[in-house]
């Protein structure tokens, strides 16, 4: 598979695997529940089988200081203020000390790295995600989590418009905003920005060997 890099240094970013989109009993954003327990299943044994595979996995995770932190975007605002939107809650998601903000626990190992800082869409913006990758080699991205639409789709675009060659796993993301929104995020990273492929298919691109069990 080309990638487009002179040699596949590999790692996987899960974007805001916790519970606060995944578990129901806290969440405050959250995928219907048929629809989370399938993206933990799948994160489960994609994450397991790179981990097997010695590809090193970086959790992002949304945490914010205060409600100022999120309320200075503008538009998140006015989220906040329509109450048919699937994003009302935004005032109240992932707050420091909120169990919300804890990565989902069977997708967490101990050999796994975790970047509490994303605060934004793009999970490059205010991180050191572009620093724990570059000082580990790594130049492809294997990108997973929630939602396809915004964190997914604005750290596909980032890792791009950053030179790094990414590719999101495609049972792996999904959102809390519908099919057809899910649908046309993935068109436009197919489109302009990376690669959309099965996990089997990752795996066997990034390492040569193979896929998942």
């Amino acid at each position: 598979m080309n990638f487009g890099v002179d040699e596949v240094r590999p790692a996987v970013v899960a974007i805001d695997l916790h519970r606060g989109h995944l578990d129901p009993t806290v969440a405050t954003m959250p995928l219907p529940a048929e629809q989370s327990e399938a993206v933990i299943a799948a994160n489960r044994r994609f994450l397991d089988n790179c981990r097997a595979a010695d590809i090193p996995v970086v959790h992002l995770l949304t945490l914010y200081r205060s409600v100022e932190e999120i309320r200075t975007n503008p538009f998140w605002r006015t989220r906040a203020e329509d109450p048919s939107a699937t994003r009302k809650n935004v005032l109240k998601h992932n707050l420091w000390g909120l169990p919300g903000t804890q990565v989902i626990p069977e997708l967490l190992d101990e050999r796994d790295w975790v970047v509490n800082t994303k605060r934004r869409y793009d999970c490059f913006i205010g991180s050191d995600l572009e620093f724990t990758l570059k000082n580990n080699g790594i130049n492809t991205l294997l990108i997973t989590g929630v939602n396809t639409n915004s964190c997914v789709l604005a750290t596909t675009t980032a890792a791009c418009c950053r030179d790094f060659a990414a590719v999101v796993v495609e049972e792996c993301v999904d959102t809390m905003d519908g099919p057809e929104a899910h649908a046309a995020a993935l068109t436009c990273v197919r489109a302009a920005f990376g690669w959309v492929m099965s996990g089997d298919e990752a795996i066997a691109a990034v390492t040569g060997r193979g896929g998942m069990r």
